[in-house]
């Protein structure tokens, strides 16, 4: 049994749009991300160093979430709005 979609489904006109949107933030992201792990592996004592009052892993780590959390957002208003212009 069960139920169909809840809208109807169609072609998505702006899915390269997306497509390229996405990776082109993932790989922003994955950089960010991989200078951490290359601080980490090259020079560990910079991550002990304290800023604003935590050390720099910290500050770091909590900031590849909260960058994490802006690029969803960002990514989310931009596909929003290509399916506006190129749904209709």
């Amino acid at each position: 049994m069960g139920h169909g979609p809840a809208v109807k489904l169609g072609k998505d006109n702006a899915a390269a749009y997306k497509g390229k949107i996405g990776i082109s933030m993932f790989v922003v992201y994955t950089l960010v991300y991989f200078g951490f792990v290359v601080i980490n592996a090259t020079n560990p004592s910079l991550m002990q160093e304290v800023v604003l009052g935590q050390t720099f892993a910290v500050i770091y780590g909590f900031g590849l979430l909260a960058f994490a959390l802006i690029l969803a957002v960002v990514y989310n208003a931009l596909c929003n709005a290509a399916e506006e212009r190129l749904n209709k």
